[in-house]
């Protein structure tokens, strides 16, 4: 049987992660001088309630590759011979390295072993290592093979298009995602900047001027780009409004023939550190 794991900030939600018995090897975060364990001891709402109270900025660190390891043990001790593991972008964080660290040392002290495990560097944040790891829950689920799953996941991990926008510019800043200037001219014309994916990184690709201009942005680019023979299902994603990922699928719905399903999952408190409140995003397969 196939074990899947990945790290938290995949942002599945709990059902998911229960109905597919996928295992999170969790982010820290230092909030205020005290460190927490993403999604075990502090959960989204309860971060994004105090988000604005904070004294400084939330600083996050990749998982212990003890984390993944306790992970890969267990699994085997459930009787697991085959182990695919989907970490974000290496290009955003050591997550993947702390993985394939984990992955040598268990062969390094079991050299005889004959349990296979396949790191994937997703190239994706949040909700895209997501997808990938919700659909290879569902093809082992399919009686897929390992080796179909893995070749999967390296063969279209760059095909899973990223759209984030976001509320707060703030945020973007320390982080690194935008500039002063940039955000200076975004907060007087009251534009949004939308954000994707490329060579492993976050960009900026669009501003709108303000968010129903942004649903549209979104249903467009899906029109235009999705792969509709590989997009079994869309994710959108929000950090604190719920309402505004409800209207985006009302619109995806109506103003497009996809007729998958749409699932709402809220970020996580890694991801949510970086892009602040009210971010919106969505994640499918391009051409």
């Amino acid at each position: 049987m196939i074990k899947i794991m990945a790290d938290s900030t995949c942002d599945l939600s709990d059902e998911v992660l229960k109905k597919y018995n996928i295992s999170l090897a969790p982010l820290s975060i230092n909030i205020d001088g005290k460190v927490y364990k993403d999604r075990i001891d502090l959960q989204p709402d309860e971060f994004y309630g105090m988000m604005e109270t904070l004294h400084e900025f939330p600083t996050t660190g990749m998982p212990n590759p003890s984390e993944y390891l306790n992970i890969i043990n267990e699994a085997i001790k459930e009787g697991h011979k085959e182990i695919l593991c989907i970490c974000m972008s290496s290009g955003t964080s050591g997550s993947y390295q702390s993985a394939v660290l984990a992955k040598d040392y268990f062969y390094e002290e079991n050299p005889s072993s004959d349990v296979k495990i396949h790191i994937v560097d997703s190239k994706c944040m949040s909700h895209g290592s997501g997808w990938l790891t919700m659909k290879s829950a569902i093809m082992r689920e399919q009686g897929v093979s390992f080796e179909e799953i893995v070749s999967f996941n390296e063969n279209y991990k760059i095909k899973i298009k990223h759209f984030l926008s976001v509320d707060d510019l703030d945020h973007l800043i320390k982080s690194g995602r935008l500039t002063n200037a940039s955000a200076l001219i975004g907060k007087l014309l009251m534009l949004k900047p939308i954000m994707t994916m490329k060579n492993g990184k976050g960009a900026i690709v669009a501003k709108e001027r303000g968010l129903k201009r942004v649903l549209e942005h979104y249903t467009q680019e899906f029109i235009k780009r999705n792969d509709k023979k590989m997009t079994d299902f869309i994710i959108l994603g929000y950090t604190s409004d719920i309402k505004v990922a409800e209207n985006l699928k009302i619109k995806l719905q109506l103003d497009t023939d996809f007729n998958g399903e749409i699932h709402i999952m809220q970020m996580g408190v890694s991801v949510g550190t970086h892009v602040g409140l009210g971010a919106i995003s969505m994640f499918f397969v391009e051409k």
